[in-house]
């Protein structure tokens, strides 16, 4: 069995980490701790085997059921050699098999490293390499990328392939069907690293954030608990991928910690999500602002009926006021701006059901301390915008990132780059985004992997991507590129720019606009002037570039 000091394998010092403070009595939890004993084998215990913990398709799934297949899945990977603290590379669409899979990861000790299924062969072996993955699990529709990827896995002894079959890959199902359906849990502490999430930042390479076993719970005990306050009667759904910790919470963690159900889909349309809504008749769902705006248009003449729906969780980019009241008033019901980070695993501040405010991102989580600094620490006053810092029972500790790490905790306090002002009576207001971080349709870009994508294009010298102001989305990618001496600027060009940087990254990161320009601004020490490119950006809504 590894060590505590192995699982710190990576890790920045303790003294470097966020300060964990525990503001309520949520948190107490003992040394000893399994967070899917808490998830899962305590409902079975406490006679709620029977209870629906899963609908997916036309499959119903009950907590006991959900339970003997995590044992079966343990079981199975213990026999592949899986040892506590070793590193699972998860790829898998919203399904049964990937809450089993990522169960059965934590409760034999072993650490999920989750990724979404439309990261290219780059960015996967980027990860697995970075977090040292040992194994790749991955659903069989989702196997050519990692096919691609495979050369370059450093660490990966093995490969198996679940829901379906290839010649190439073991089926990891005809393992784990015939195990024990009794799997006794890893003797972890609190403290073991129990996930890995990847989190796109502004500068350089994605960033590993390391969490532990209380974490996962923490993020239930303090958000879910006090502002969701779910019961065994609820039913979540929603469209975040398990891999974002926004939908690893709400979809995974938050339902089975309070014996509720969840309803998964393995792909987003605005007409499927309003009928999941409808025909589960779901009580909370958790969607990025850009898709409740979509459901609403979809929506005009108000035939869906979501009068079951309690509350829905906006996160993922800033909730436009007009979204938040538009939507209140057609179904009767509030949307709960809330923000959080991969680095502080899930929602830190937030509207409180009956309190929320359009405009308003809301008063930190219970167990969250917050407050407004300028760039050198110090305190500012309400009414005055700066930078949001954050304490709490979760913090940002980097994988391998030491010099990201210092950018990120100052003095114990959490920094996320967020500018926010706080108002008297304690509630916050997003202002912006203190980096070059892109937010368009709930998913984050960093331009730099954007740019050295593009610059590898044969036509283009240079490139800058920047935001642009979008109605649907809240933000598009726009790239302004220089081309090569000879190279002319063609909409087929820009085509072929964008069809490039969709096979090397995922779909979501590439550029909805190109703009063809002579030169990049840039200051008189070279570094190029994004800020010019923004307002350029902004100055031309609605108009089309290509």
């Amino acid at each position: 069995m590894s060590s505590y000091t192995d699982f710190l394998h990576g890790l920045p010092p303790q003294k470097m980490w966020g300060e964990r403070v525990y503001v309520t009595d949520d948190f107490h939890y003992p040394d000893k701790l399994n967070a899917v004993v808490e998830l899962l084998d305590k409902h079975v215990a406490e006679g709620r085997a029977a209870n629906t913990a899963i609908y997916y398709k036309d499959q119903i799934l009950s907590y006991g059921e959900l339970a003997e297949m995590v044992a079966k899945m343990g079981n199975a990977l213990r026999k592949l050699g899986v040892e506590q603290g070793d590193r699972i590379l998860l790829r898998f669409p919203n399904n049964l098999t990937a809450v089993a899979i990522w169960l059965a990861t934590l409760r034999i000790g072993a650490v999920a490293v989750m990724v979404m299924p439309m990261l290219r062969a780059r960015e996967l072996y980027y990860r697995s390499n970075d977090s040292e993955c040992s194994l790749v699990l991955c659903d069989a529709a989702s196997i050519d990328e990692i096919r691609k990827a495979e050369p370059a896995l450093d660490t990966v002894k093995n490969i198996l392939i679940c829901d379906g079959k290839d010649e190439r890959y073991k089926s990891f199902e005809d393992l784990w069907r015939i195990e024990s359906h009794e799997c006794e849990p890893a003797n972890t502490s609190r403290n073991d690293v129990a996930l890995i999430g990847y989190t796109s930042g502004s500068t350089g390479d994605p960033k590993g954030t390391v969490h532990f076993q209380d974490d996962v719970l923490a993020i239930a005990d303090g958000y879910a608990k006090n502002i969701l306050a779910p019961t065994e009667k609820d039913i979540f759904s929603g469209h975040p991928s398990l891999s974002f910790t926004f939908g690893l919470g709400g979809l995974l963690v938050f339902p089975l910690r309070f014996g509720a159900a969840t309803v998964l889909l393995d792909q987003f349309t605005p007409e499927n999500m309003l009928k999941t809504l409808v025909d589960y008749k779901c009580t909370i769902s958790f969607c990025a602002p850009t898709c409740y705006n979509m459901m609403m248009r979809l929506d005009e003449e108000g035939k869906f009926d979501l009068t079951h729906l309690r509350v829905g969780v906006s996160a993922g980019e800033t909730l436009p006021k007009t979204v938040f009241e538009k939507w209140k008033a057609k179904y009767g019901t509030e949307l709960l701006d809330g923000i959080g980070s991969t680095e502080m695993l899930h929602i830190f501040i937030s509207n409180f059901p009956g309190e929320a405010q359009g405009g308003v991102t809301g008063k930190p989580v219970p167990g969250y301390e917050a407050k407004i600094i300028d760039d050198n620490g110090n305190d500012l006053p309400d009414g005055t915008p700066g930078l949001l810092a954050i304490k709490g029972p979760t913090g940002c500790r980097y994988l391998k990132k030491i010099e990201r790490q210092e950018g990120y905790v100052k003095n114990g306090w959490n920094i996320p780059g967020d500018v926010f002002m706080r108002n008297p009576d304690g509630t916050f207001i997003y202002q912006c985004r203190n980096d070059d971080l892109i937010v368009t349709g709930g998913y984050n870009v960093s331009p730099p992997e954007l740019e050295a994508v593009i610059n590898e294009h044969e036509a283009v010298k240079e490139s800058a991507v920047v935001p642009k102001p979008d109605d649907l989305r809240g933000q598009i990618v726009k790239a302004y590129c220089v081309l090569m001496p000879g190279v002319e600027a063609t909409e087929d060009l820009a085509k072929s720019i964008q069809d490039h940087v969709k096979r090397e990254l995922a779909p979501y990161k590439y550029p909805r606009e190109v703009e063809f320009i002579e030169a990049l601004p840039r200051t008189d020490t070279g570094k190029v002037q994004r800020f010019v490119l923004r307002d350029k950006a902004t100055e031309e809504l609605g108009e089309s570039t290509i």
